[in-house]
């Protein structure tokens, strides 16, 4: 493999505008691709911050060669105590979140830099996987494209709308403003689940300003299967999304919880609802029917899109996979209604926010809660010296 130098010498550390931060436990082979993908920005500095979360296979040797920062954890702590420790470690101003299975494309930093400086009022920003997954097979790429399609929606006015969420497989935010909302909540979410979402509903109660720029994109290289599918649909983002909103009463109406994805699960449970009586009368069975055929009338747009990119037979293909997405929101939110009544939810709070302010005020940052899973840049083993690494 190539070298890849860390940076022109200096004599004292520089600043560079803009960090990326990768959490990883063994990353393999996508993890260096990941890498290539970042060093293929270019005219822009940046550093690298890999946080290495515990990893047996070597992930940390590889982010060295490629002239990372390197943290590591010799135990994992997951993504959210990760991402933390990075974003505390990192020089720059703005800090880039990636995930550790994502192939930026070689514009996305440059854009995500131009935008912060063009339009100083936006605090965060995220973008969306592109519309060419890289895992062959028809699971991984519905469900990759299911992602870029979603993140594509809405009324976009200079490719950019705004969101009160955020996401961390391809965002940048303030470090200021990160660090000043306490980061990510290990203590809730101890392996990857919803971190960053939490983090958007508090960056939006705070007041703070966050985009989706649609022309920031990403390749994702994940793998998907049916199996972990559903485990990420229902135990890693719907039911954790669903107890969040319940516990912020925060209507969720963008992205995944829009007004037609609502109407769909309704349809879902609707056409399983009437399976019983299906079997004892004819005439209900076409209730069950009627359901699918609203279903698809809902995301009819989907579909084309679909269609569009691998062709109908694709398309076709795909529906009892979304049917199945919509089975598993459905179930999410049957759960989160049982959980919400156990004792130890009501324990269960959201972090303190900051309030933002107009320029001239002053603000004062929620205390940052300290937990044995977020560990501070001291406590945690520097395996390169090098604290700058530029763009070659």
């Amino acid at each position: 493999m190539e070298d890849f130098p860390a940076g022109p010498a200096s004599p004292a550390p520089r600043r560079p505008p803009l960090s990326i931060v990768i959490p990883v436990y063994n990353g393999g082979p996508d993890f260096e691709r990941c890498l290539r993908g970042v060093r293929s920005n270019s005219g822009i500095e940046y550093e690298i911050v890999v946080v290495d979360d515990g990893s047996t296979d070597g992930s940390a040797a590889v982010a060295e060669r490629f002239g990372a920062r390197v943290l590591r954890n010799e135990t994992a702590r997951g993504p959210a105590a990760a991402r933390n420790a990075g974003a505390e470690a990192a020089l720059a101003p703005i800090v880039f979140f990636l995930d550790a299975d994502v192939e930026l494309h070689p514009d996305a930093l440059k854009k995500a830099l131009a935008r912060f400086e063009s339009h100083p009022r936006i605090d965060a920003l995220f973008g969306s996987y592109d519309d060419q997954p890289a895992a062959p097979g028809l699971v991984s790429r519905y469900r990759n494209l299911l992602h870029h399609y979603v993140h594509q929606q809405g009324e976009f006015i200079d490719e950019a709308r705004p969101a009160h969420t955020f996401w961390t497989g391809c965002g940048a935010i303030r470090r200021d403003v990160f660090l000043g909302l306490g980061g990510f909540d290990p203590s809730l979410y101890r392996r990857p689940a919803i971190e960053d979402i939490e983090l958007g509903y508090r960056l939006s109660r705070s007041g703070y300003v966050v985009n989706l720029v649609r022309d920031i994109q990403a390749t994702h290289l994940k793998r998907w299967t049916l199996r972990s599918v559903l485990m990420t649909d229902i135990f890693h983002r719907g039911l954790p999304w669903m107890l969040l909103m319940l516990r912020s009463r925060t209507a969720e109406s963008d992205l995944n919880v829009s007004q037609s994805q609502r109407a769909s699960v309704a349809a879902t449970g609707m056409s399983l609802a009437a399976i019983p009586l299906a079997i004892k009368s004819p005439i209900a069975g076409l209730v069950p029917l009627a359901a699918l055929v609203w279903i698809a009338i809902l995301n009819r747009d989907f579909y084309r899109f679909l269609a569009r990119k691998r062709g109908w037979g694709f398309a076709f293909a795909a529906f009892p996979l979304h049917y199945a997405y919509f089975c598993c929101c459905g179930a999410s939110v049957a759960l989160a209604l049982v959980v919400k009544n156990l004792p130890r939810f009501g324990q269960m709070r959201p972090r303190n926010t900051s309030v933002r302010t107009e320029p001239g005020e002053t603000a004062v940052p929620a205390p940052k809660t300290s937990t044995s899973n977020s560990p501070s840049p001291s406590s945690v083993k520097t395996r390169n010296s090098s604290p700058w690494n530029g763009n070659p």
